[in-house]
């Protein structure tokens, strides 16, 4: 196997499984009950959880804070250690959207992985550095660690909860 068949079939690995987590993200999403969904009773509420890991997916798409932006209606207030939370919860639909766009940068960050890239210094604060092959791999094990404290949540609630995805 050639260096360049080794890098696609990677590249081939990493964007299925990523593309399986984020559907399980959006699977327990879409199958939060309304009166779940902003249950103030609840600490951390569902939304919160995810949008927290949608927030880091993209942020971890990125190669660093420096020049990131969310898209509207999301701000770095995520970023700031005193625990800001956003000012109302985000709707489902809001998170979708973000969710999209998470979604098409992994795919687009991924596609354009080279043997340099993939070795490149990612840093975001003082939190975590690395290359972006090992910072791609953290955000895997991120998105897959929340929807995971989702999934027993809608388990206990609803008696219910989205199957695994194996692939994407």
């Amino acid at each position: 196997m050639t260096e360049r068949e080794t890098m696609d079939a990677w590249k081939d690995a990493l964007q299925s499984q990523f593309g399986a987590a984020i559907s399980m993200l959006e699977n327990a999403i879409d199958a939060c009950p309304d009166a779940l969904w902003s249950d103030r009773s609840r600490q951390p509420e569902f939304w919160y959880v995810a949008y927290h890991t949608l927030f880091y997916l993209d942020l971890y798409f990125s190669p660093g804070l420096d020049g990131f932006t969310p898209p509207p209606p999301f701000t770095l207030d995520e970023t700031d250690p005193a625990g800001i939370l956003p000012p109302r919860p985000y709707t489902k639909d809001e998170l979708r959207a973000y969710l999209r766009h998470g979604r098409d940068k992994a795919r687009g960050v991924i596609a354009a992985l080279t043997d340099e890239t993939a070795r490149e210094r990612w840093r975001y604060g003082s939190w975590l550095e690395g290359s972006a092959i090992e910072v791609i791999l953290d955000n895997l094990r991120h998105v897959q660690h929340h929807t995971a404290q989702l999934n027993p949540i809608l388990r206990q609630e609803t008696d219910s909860a989205p199957r695994w995805v194996t692939r994407a």
